[in-house]
């Protein structure tokens, strides 16, 4: 048997923080043993515990938390750890050091451009740090690899792709009314969704733009947003919507922890991301049949094949979004043929245990 150390320095709720718990949940109890390390309570915490899994806390804050490091070299020592897997860039970092330390092999995660912000700082040394105590570098798109490799020095050699995954039972469902029933709304009312936590990649102030133009048109539009919300951006999202005078058409549900449900009550799945990593909720989408409208950025440039599952359509272009939506709206035939399209490919590709399956077979290898 091998025992993993599964370690991710955010606490969610997000697509990362729900396939690290995956990995660290899911794989078979009889070949290996999970143990987890997080930087504190929330989402990920609470979701581990339900799942029966009792983390162990490790503060990670500071620019180079040396203690971290020790940290990390005693719990491997003392848990007799075969296997490091982290997630996200400085995670990968830490992980790798310790590996380095340790002698234990690394399998460290990048989920989307955002992992390396345009001005990260000794992004050389953070590189140079998991190309060396890493025995595998994954990325969960292929965009995002290229991305990665032509923005630092990567190792090419040691990386590989492995698509996210998803339980797609879960979101195999019959339609639900009940948003409609929440808000009021009518059943010629085109109900327009969107999944995701309120950041700057989001783009919601784009969204926002585009149902303002597709205010005064002749399909009626409503929108619906799940996703934590708080915080200055979240305050000034909320303006935008009043001064934009949507606060009846956009409606901002907070975080939902019943993805299935929410995908159930809308007609079409909308992402204005201005950068994604393979976007989870867009999977989710496809497997629930839901058409979907996305901006062509990250991993929705391989995930959607144009006219087929979904469209794409530029990004901070609220004009673009609006008329895909209208398009797709006004073409009964054509949105349940992309609904449908999206759902087999999605059901084909990106189950979960196909993921579970390619980790099982890295970790065999490295180990």
């Amino acid at each position: 048997m091998k025992t993993i150390l599964h370690i991710i320095d955010t606490t969610g709720p997000g697509g990362a923080e729900t396939v690290f718990i995956d990995l660290a949940t899911r794989l078979p109890a009889d070949k290996y043993r999970s143990v987890v390390v997080i930087r504190g309570k929330g989402w990920v915490y609470e979701e581990l515990c339900r799942r029966g899994v009792q983390p162990i806390l490790l503060d990670a804050r500071g620019s180079f938390n040396v203690s971290y490091l020790m940290g990390l070299r005693r719990l491997i020592r003392e848990k007799g750890v075969d296997l490091i897997q982290s997630h996200l860039l400085g995670a990968n970092v830490y992980c790798s050091l310790a590996g380095l330390i340790t002698g234990r092999p690394v399998i460290a995660t990048f989920h989307g451009e955002v992992d390396i912000k345009p001005n990260e700082r000794l992004v050389g040394l953070k590189f140079a740090a998991i190309n060396m105590g890493s025995r595998r570098i994954v990325a969960v798109t292929d965009s995002l690899l290229q991305d990665i490799i032509s923005r630092t020095s990567l190792s090419r050699k040691k990386s590989v792709v492995v698509y996210n995954g998803i339980e797609t039972g879960a979101y195999i469902r019959p339609p639900s009314i009940a948003i409609r029933d929440r808000f009021g709304w009518h059943n010629n009312e085109i109900i327009v969704g969107s999944l995701g936590n309120i950041r700057p990649a989001k783009a919601y102030d784009i969204l926002l733009k585009a149902a303002a133009l597709l205010k005064n048109r002749e399909i009626p539009f409503r929108f619906v947003i799940a996703g934590q919300g708080k915080g200055g951006l979240y305050d000034s999202l909320l303006a935008l919507r009043k001064e934009l005078g949507l606060n009846e058409i956009v409606q901002f549900l907070g975080f939902t922890d019943d993805a299935g449900e929410f995908l159930a009550g809308i007609d079409i799945f909308l992402s204005s991301s201005v950068t994604e990593g393979l976007p989870l909720s867009a999977i989710q989408a496809m497997v629930a049949a839901r058409a979907i409208v996305a901006t062509r950025v990250g991993g929705y440039v391989g995930l959607i094949r144009e006219g087929e599952t979904g469209v794409l359509i530029d990004a901070q272009n609220p004009e673009a979004i609006a008329d895909a939506l209208e398009k797709v709206a006004s073409d009964s035939e054509l949105r349940e043929k992309m609904a449908q399209n999206a759902k087999q490919y999605a059901i084909e590709t990106y189950d979960i245990e196909v993921m579970l399956r390619q980790y099982r077979y890295l970790y065999d290898e490295v180990a």
